[in-house]
């Protein structure tokens, strides 16, 4: 059975920082192209990072670039986003998802696309 877990999320002051771990069972993330998406109250839920299993190539929405960084993990089936200079702006709940039509990321994301969701995390950042 497949399952996505976000973790990682909390409340963070402005400027800080924060990481989160998306970590998969039931298949391996290695296996396909991952993306972190978030989505904020009032908001449409918006692809912000990817990385490409062929070759761990990443690609960033002009919003997060500079600021926040995408990793994994194969032995563990982990992916990470590590979050710095965090702005209230970034208060959303990201959410990880597999694509399981690719090995290599699309960017911008297409959403549907991302077939393999977690429940997601909370990140509030207090102004």
């Amino acid at each position: 059975q497949v399952h996505v877990v976000e973790s990682g999320g909390g409340l963070v002051q402005a400027g800080g920082s924060l990481r989160l771990s998306c970590t998969a069972s039931g298949f391996s993330m290695d296996d396909y192209a991952v993306a972190w998406f978030r989505q904020a109250p009032g908001k449409e839920r918006e692809g912000i990072v990817c990385i490409s299993s062929s070759n761990g190539s990443t690609s960033y929405e002009d919003s997060v670039k500079g600021r926040f960084t995408v990793s994994k993990d194969n032995a563990k089936d982990t992916v990470y986003l590590q979050m710095n200079s965090l702005s209230p702006e970034d208060t959303a709940k990201y959410h990880c998802a597999a694509n399981t039509m690719r090995r290599r990321c699309v960017f911008p994301i297409i959403l549907h696309e991302y077939n393999y969701w977690g429940q997601g995390t909370q990140v509030t950042v207090s102004s």
